[in-house]
């Protein structure tokens, strides 16, 4: 009874969300009524000495990135260097590569540190006329978007600044550049098989004859792009490369500054006792705070003009997707708490528990739960919270590193999340005018394509040692 306890909770949450229902509304009242029934009296204090503390714990660690992320977006957005490295990539690999071209844009925006939501809206106006242009099914531009954008510059290359490669640094006393050989080569089998799945799409609709589709039936369409005066190229990635770059320097200087850990009084008058931070918990999160931050002034010094004339209304949408994306992810990672507290929680840490290779264990763990809750970084978290410890324990056992066990998380996490309730698919649909019966099939394929490039790396981790 207690294990359907549990799985009613998670059944609920995944079914509201695929719904549309608010997760911050509902990932309490799952929870919650989870510990209703397995105990009455519990109800008042989980909430608030567990679900609470975990939920508010994780806006402390993780909303500075969420909120520099998505004014870094807005502002590449709004100064128009979106624009100019779409063009530019469109033009550098040509129409005939259409699919390659946004696969190319959308993970250059990503590893940049732009927010996925944000490419999204960034990336589909010059996806829809390259499509229509080469007279590619519209309904393929989904899953191009999702490859580009939801998987190897989320979670596999080493350094991406996106949240799904920070979370596990928390746990693992890693940095974002965890892994380096492994998640390049994770990141290059995705883009390989992922790249001939929609290529093999592509050649089969032209042999049925489909071209992009009737525009008198097809919804959400953008005005043709007519092109227009565009920044330099290279100065539009500049502010991406200086992400990426800043990223790295400040991973290596932080712990050389500061140490394992930094002390300092909080007050001149009184006897409060000193604050002590462990840096090394906490470096990484830093470094990419400090990496949006030289990002952001990049895009402002050399935009000036269209920044400001957009910066009120643009920065207030930001950090209004910001608090949004931050506080579902943080009303996952209380549930999850809650969950994994429960009796029933021990039926299913047992069964997962039981796959005896510890790395398989953790991309199953973690894949699940992502799946389950319908958002990467809300079932890495759930699943972290739950059984880091145990993940760190056999990986010692197995002498298997850190990097290791955070780059196999970090990857599995963004596999099967992109069920048909997760978040991010459903605004990808809903901005290219789709359904889920007319596109979701490819998004499902890169999601299995994904999940498979988690034990292509574990498998190439025993088979060469390489990290």
């Amino acid at each position: 009874m207690s294990f359907l306890i549990v799985l009613a909770a998670l059944c609920f949450l995944m079914f509201v969300a695929y719904r549309g229902y608010s997760v911050i509304l509902f990932a309490p009242v799952a929870a919650l009524g989870a510990v209703l029934l397995t105990d009455p009296s519990l109800v008042a204090p989980m909430f608030t000495g567990l679900f609470m503390d975990k939920m508010v714990g994780f806006i402390k660690l993780y909303f500075p990135v969420f909120l520099l992320g998505a004014i870094f977006g807005k502002l590449i957005e709004i100064s128009g260097f979106s624009k100019a490295i779409v063009a530019s990539t469109i033009k550098l690999l040509g129409a005939q590569r259409a699919m390659l071209s946004i696969v190319v844009v959308c993970a250059l925006l990503t590893y940049g540190g732009v927010s996925l939501f944000v490419v999204v809206f960034a990336v589909y106006p010059f996806a829809a006329e390259l499509f229509r242009q080469s007279d590619i099914p519209k309904r393929l531009i989904p899953g191009t978007i999702a490859l580009g954008a939801f998987t190897f510059t989320m979670d596999a290359l080493p350094g991406t600044p996106q949240i799904q490669n920070i979370i596990p640094t928390a746990f693992f006393g890693t940095d974002s550049w965890a892994a380096p050989v492994l998640g390049t080569a994770g990141g290059v089998f995705i883009l390989i098989v992922g790249m001939a799945w929609l290529e093999t799409r592509r050649r089969k609709a032209a042999r049925a004859g489909e071209g992009y589709g009737d525009p008198a039936t097809l919804l959400n369409e953008p005005p043709a792009f007519t092109g227009g005066k565009l920044a330099n190229p290279f100065l539009a990635i500049l502010p991406l490369v200086l992400v990426g770059i800043s990223n790295k320097l400040f991973t290596v200087w932080i712990p050389q500054l500061y140490g394992d850990s930094h002390s300092f009084d909080p007050a001149v008058v009184g006897n409060a006792a000193p604050v002590v931070q462990e840096v090394s918990k906490i470096a990484a999160i830093w470094a990419v705070q400090g990496a949006l931050l030289v990002g952001i002034a990049t895009v402002i010094a050399f935009a000036w003009k269209p920044v400001m004339a957009s910066f009120a209304e643009g920065t207030k949408s930001a950090v209004g997707g910001a608090l949004l994306a931050s506080m579902n992810t943080a009303s996952e990672y209380g549930f999850g708490a809650v969950i994994a507290a429960l009796p029933g929680f021990l039926v299913v840490a047992n069964a997962l528990g039981s796959i005896p290779n510890p790395l398989v264990n953790e991309a199953v763990t973690v894949t699940a739960l992502a799946g389950i809750t319908g958002s990467a970084s809300g079932g890495m978290s759930i699943a972290l919270a739950a059984m880091a410890d145990t993940f760190i324990a056999n990986a010692d056992a197995a002498a298997i590193p850190m990097e290791v066990l955070h780059r196999v998380a970090s990857m599995a996490s963004g596999g099967m999340d992109t069920l048909p309730h997760n978040g991010a698919v459903i605004t990808l649909l809903a901005v290219t005018g789709l359904t889920h019966r007319q596109a979701y099939k490819d998004i499902f394929a890169i999601t299995v394509i994904k999940t498979m490039a988690v034990f292509v790396v574990i498998g190439l981790f025993y088979a060469t040692g390489l990290t």
